[in-house]
């Protein structure tokens, strides 16, 4: 059913969305997805000037460390807490005559903003209006959050997923919902030249052997997990556990529980945010990534480790095992079970699955392009 206008297989495109100086997964996700936009389509981009106040963020918002910044032109003028810049952006929208508005659903805190913006387009304008929901619920919850998530996705045509588990989110808040259920592209913006991994180990004194954690460290990561598998793991294979990211919270905990469970010596601690020009460098160190989560929907740090060609050990909680694939492209193991992780960790290295697994990667990661992301944005809002 056509619903947008015919352009000459053109749309006039806004998306709001964060870009640089913004740090972290939504960030560069935005940012890579308005470049391929732009590519087919006349795309805008409007971003924040403040996206959360400070008593929202446990960590600093701003990519005040990379060089290399990940970023596309952008209007900076939304304000979290400035009702006088949304309707700002609705006039813009309305001026503009978008064909489509394309917005980012990550938290409820939001709601006020995309309410106020997608009930005065959906009412006054002939704009349909795209979500693209990288979480339909948060990791952590409060009692409104239901109400508030509601109201926002009643005034949406479309809505864009990314895990079996946002879908049974979404029908259970929106039964009629309009849906696609799309993917987690592949990030290979990050620089992916071929790094000298053996100069890397060495001055990070590292192991032969190196397994990776990388992302925020927050309580669903599951990170005490994987350290608790570490003595399970060192009994058998001699390696270094890697974890790179910045702390969403006490990092006290994480390193007494290293200190008590005498490790110290085989776990090396990154624990900043890490520069976009910086991140090749762990990734290359490293011969799989374990994110042994406790719940998510998706993971753009998978499509991190694809993007190096990288397998990953993770656990079969909302939408990753949509995108691991079984002694495939990795393993998969039950959460919070320290003992099912070690023996994934050792049966990666004894029985040796490295090659196997990357070949598989290299092959699956194509079903992961942008490009097809976009191709199939177009073929579900026409």
């Amino acid at each position: 059913m056509a619903i947008l206008r015919q352009f000459e297989n053109k749309m006039k495109i806004i998306v709001i969305g964060p870009t640089a100086p913004y740090k972290g997964g939504i960030s560069h996700f935005n940012t890579l997805l308005c470049k391929t936009l732009k590519k087919r389509h006349n795309t805008h981009l409007i971003s924040w000037k403040r996206r959360f106040p400070e008593f929202f963020s446990k960590i600093d918002q701003l990519d005040k460390a990379s060089k290399a910044k990940l970023k596309i032109d952008a209007r900076f003028i939304l304000d979290s807490l400035n009702p006088f810049s949304w309707f700002k952006v609705y006039n813009i929208i309305k001026k503009e005559e978008a064909d489509l508005l394309i917005f980012h659903w990550v938290t409820p805190f939001l709601s006020p903003v995309f309410f106020t913006i997608s009930f005065l387009v959906k009412h006054f304008t002939k704009t349909k209006i795209l979500l693209v929901g990288h979480n339909i619920m948060p990791h952590e919850r409060r009692l409104v959050d239901v109400f508030l998530t509601k109201l926002v996705f009643s005034q949406v045509d479309f809505f864009l997923l990314h895990s079996k588990k946002d879908k049974e989110d979404l029908v259970r808040l929106k039964k009629n919902a309009n849906f696609i259920l799309g993917f987690h592209p592949t990030y290979e913006v990050f620089n992916m030249r071929k790094m000298d991994s053996k100069h890397i180990r060495k001055k990070l004194k590292l192991k032969k052997k190196v397994i990776l954690f990388f992302g925020y460290i927050r309580d669903y990561k599951g990170l005490s997990y994987l350290i608790k598998a570490m003595p399970m793991i060192l009994k058998k294979i001699d390696l270094d556990l890697l974890i790179v990211g910045e702390f969403w919270g006490d990092k006290e905990k994480y390193i007494d529980l290293i200190d008590s469970l005498g490790i110290n010596n085989n776990v090396k601690l990154v624990g900043r945010y890490v520069p976009n020009e910086e991140v090749g460098r762990y990734f290359s160190v490293a011969d799989v990534v374990v994110l042994p989560y406790t719940s998510s929907t998706q993971s753009g740090i998978i499509q991190i480790a694809f993007g190096f060609n990288k397998p990953v050990i993770t656990t079969n909680v909302g939408g990753l095992p949509d995108v691991i694939k079984e002694s495939e492209t990795g393993f998969l193991v039950k959460p919070r079970d320290s003992v099912m992780l070690a023996k994934s960790v050792i049966k990666f290295y004894k029985e040796e699955k490295n090659k196997l697994l990357v070949r598989n990667i290299i092959k699956e990661k194509k079903r992961f392009s942008w490009q097809k992301y976009v191709v199939m944005i177009e073929g579900f809002v026409k």
